[in-house]
């Protein structure tokens, strides 16, 4: 029976497995855990652990660079990660050594919608400052507040994500105006509208752009000075897509009324510190996708590919499947 190194620490074996697909993952396979505590962010530590190994299932900050696949152990076949973002795997030197790389599926697209609707209202009606003044002994004064019905929900990006939540903001009697180059949007009570216009009109702008070269730096200090001065930024996408000492700017300086993110440059996407500190800034370490929900089935997909692998299949979502010739190993079986 072939072997299968699982490469997640404890702590993500709980929060981004789960006991159900690892269950269904030694079913079919024998599984090596990833006992040392500690994420193998080593190449060479990476390649002694998935020493006997045909398959490695990876979490997300594991990386994979081309040092690791030159000394991959010889019956390695398949790098699967429990992700959709595969840009920490040099996809390139994988295929060089006939490995396949796999990412995952969007299990997280309802999480995510919901968690920017939640930042949303604790910022509109001042759910935040009002705890934390309570919880300093505190008696707050009331403020007014702005509700969703109304309001002007910005987005930027329409992949599945942003038409969730486009739909959502509908829901809720939102004005909801899309940003999106490459979409041609029809959704009734959703408007397309330029990156300006929908920085320029919108009182919520959620970015949820696809992070790329092209993306770095979007949200900029231009793009900043085009937002109304009462209005909120949030950012559940990649914390590349934003320059972090502009949107610092912005807020010191009143640009914008306050930020909101779940994604940031520190590790592991986490938000940096010392925006995440600030009492005009919401922020949660990198958790908009962790439920349940969203982490068992990103979790079910790299069961179903190891599945098809086993069977002498090529699985859904290869990066490189013309290049996997190590794989012959299961279809000549």
């Amino acid at each position: 029976m072939p072997t299968v190194l699982l490469t997640h620490t404890p702590d993500m074996l709980a929060n981004y497995y789960g006991s159900g697909p690892l269950a269904a993952l030694r079913a079919l396979c024998e599984v090596r855990l990833n006992e040392t505590g500690k994420v193998l962010d080593n190449p060479a530590d990476l390649a002694q652990a998935a020493k006997g190994c045909a398959i490695i299932v990876s979490d997300r900050q594991t990386p994979a660079p081309a040092e690791f696949f030159a000394q991959a152990p010889s019956e390695l076949a398949a790098f699967l990660r429990v992700a959709i973002d595969i840009r920490n795997i040099d996809v390139p030197a994988a295929s060089q050594q006939g490995i396949l790389v796999t990412h995952a599926t969007a299990g997280f697209i309802a999480s995510v919608a919901e968690q920017a609707i939640g930042y949303m209202i604790d910022w509109g009606r001042h759910t935040l400052d009002y705890t934390n003044e309570y919880r300093a002994g505190g008696d707050p004064v009331p403020r007014m507040g702005k509700q969703l019905s109304g309001a002007t929900l910005g987005i930027l990006g329409y992949g599945a994500i942003g038409e969730h939540l486009a739909r959502l903001g509908v829901a809720f009697g939102m004005k909801v105006k899309v940003s999106d180059p490459f979409k041609t949007i029809k959704e009734p009570g959703v408007e397309q509208a330029s990156f300006e216009d929908v920085l320029a009109q919108s009182d919520f702008v959620v970015c949820l752009v696809i992070a790329n070269e092209k993306t770095e730096n979007l949200m900029n200090a231009q793009a900043f000075a085009r937002m109304k001065k009462t209005a909120y930024f949030v950012n559940v996408s990649r914390g590349n897509l934003v320059d972090e000492q502009a949107l610092a700017s912005a807020l010191d300086n009143k640009v914008i009324a306050g930020a909101a993110m779940d994604v940031g440059r520190a590790q592991d996407q986490k938000p940096s510190l010392f925006l995440a500190s600030r009492a005009d800034v919401i922020a949660t370490p990198h958790t908009a996708g962790l439920t349940p929900d969203a982490a068992e089935h990103q979790a079910y997909d790299t069961v179903n590919q190891v599945k098809e692998i086993l069977a002498g299949r090529m699985p859904p979502n290869a990066a490189n499947a013309a290049s996997a010739h190590r794989l012959s190993v299961f279809t000549n079986r």
